[in-house]
């Protein structure tokens, strides 16, 4: 009997090319991937206002996309900025221009981002309401793909009309391919988008969900993505939230939240101190309300640590009068007791920044260096998100006001 030869694929040079190519890219997605499992660090953050330019996105009664977006994203960047200087935040813009697509991406894959933030208001109907966060994904209602083809129509006005696009595979098969290569990822951008939703929820909003959808600002992007649409400019009731600023604020902090949430989550860090989870029992984080203190799985804080009445909390020497340089280590929306344990026994002092409650110690007049070493010395003993903060008599001023005037 002659053996059977099972007929191997013959590859001309062109394919064994393709092949190759495909293998590496393949290759650098899954080493950047597991890179980022093994550091598990939040470095760089890059923030992208929809819309903006000849592009003004949706419109409501008084407020465009455009403009209610950049206010939003450059509210989010500097709550990211005071609470984490160590990382670095970049807008894909700042100001009323025109930025195509795919730029976005690069600018994101350029600066070898570990977060990418979409920030976006919806269109609709004058009823309809909620929030909503997407992630590159296959959609599947016919209302999702709405959305995307919305969001996508600004390739109409870039230069060469979308040209650039053509290469990109929307299809079903090259979705899911893209999925597969990027599944790191795609998971850590659900997982930033339900965390998104629940803040959402948890300042009154309604709940749209986490959805998928073949959004190009996100097809090129290398890193956890997300695409927010945080409201349906053209109901009046919607645009009073997102078209003034004490709404726009509020939106802010809300993303904020999630996002000091998932900064913990991937860093294998609790909420509250920013330690480890084996941290002991007593540093549970406090409850549910937003900004920078509530934990990923909402568990309450200690009821001798939340207070109703701020005159419970130490606040010497805020009349000191001339310049005084202090180390921020913690903001809360609620005052916190003096004893909390996310003091560790630190003698603190709180000042009130609008609705948030934050703590410093030690006092440095006319002293920059010295309240530099400070915190470096409280980074040491666990407070890894301290940072200096200036006082001209009991107020608080910028760094740069008081660098000028400490030189003076």
């Amino acid at each position: 009997m002659q053996e059977k030869h099972t007929k191997l694929p013959i590859f001309n040079g062109l394919q064994k090319n393709v092949l190759r190519l495909f293998l590496l890219v393949g290759l650098l997605f899954f080493f950047k991937q597991a890179a980022l499992a093994q550091t598990g660090k939040i470095k760089t953050v890059v923030i992208d206002a929809g819309h903006g330019g000849h592009d003004p996105g949706c419109h409501g009664a008084s407020n465009n996309e455009k403009e209610v977006c950049l206010s939003m994203a450059l509210k989010l960047g500097a709550l990211i900025k005071e609470r984490y200087p160590d990382v670095k935040v970049i807008y894909t813009r700042t100001t009323d221009v025109f930025v195509e697509l795919a730029e976005r991406a690069n600018i994101a894959n350029r600066n070898n981002a570990d977060l990418f933030i979409c920030i976006h208001a919806n269109a609709g109907s004058t009823t309809a309401y909620g929030s909503e966060t997407y992630v590159l994904g296959l959609h599947r209602t016919d209302a999702q793909q709405k959305v995307a083809e919305r969001e996508n129509a600004s390739i109409a006005l870039e230069d060469d009309k979308g040209a650039k696009y053509r290469s990109y595979d929307l299809t079903p098969d090259g979705i899911i391919a893209l999925q597969f290569q990027l599944a790191v990822f795609h998971r850590q951008s659900i997982l930033f988008a339900e965390m998104i939703q629940k803040e959402f929820k948890r300042i009154g909003r309604y709940d749209r969900g986490v959805k998928q959808a073949g959004f190009l600002v996100l097809y090129k992007t290398t890193m956890p993505s997300v695409l927010i649409e945080t409201a349906f400019l053209p109901n009046p009731t919607e645009e009073k939230l997102i078209g003034t600023a004490e709404g726009q604020q509020k939106m802010a902090q809300a993303m904020f939240q999630a996002f000091v949430n998932f900064k913990n989550a991937t860093e294998g860090k609790t909420v509250a101190t920013g330690t480890t989870e084996n941290k002991p029992a007593e540093t549970k984080p406090q409850e549910t309300k937003p900004i920078e203190t509530k934990p990923i799985e909402s568990k309450p804080i200690e009821n001798n640590e939340v207070i109703s009445k701020p005159t419970e909390i130490k606040v010497n020497s805020f009349k000191d009068t001339g310049l005084v340089f202090r180390v921020q280590i913690e903001t809360s929306t609620q005052a916190l007791a003096k004893n909390s344990s996310r003091f560790k026994g630190m003698e603190v002092f709180e000042y009130q920044d609008n609705t948030l409650y934050k703590y410093c110690t030690g006092a440095f007049p006319n002293d920059l260096q010295g309240a530099k070493n400070y915190k470096n010395e409280l980074i040491e003993k666990g407070f890894e998100h301290a940072f200096v903060v200036a006082f001209l008599n009991g107020e608080r001023i910028s760094i740069e006001k008081a660098i000028k005037l400490a030189e003076k």
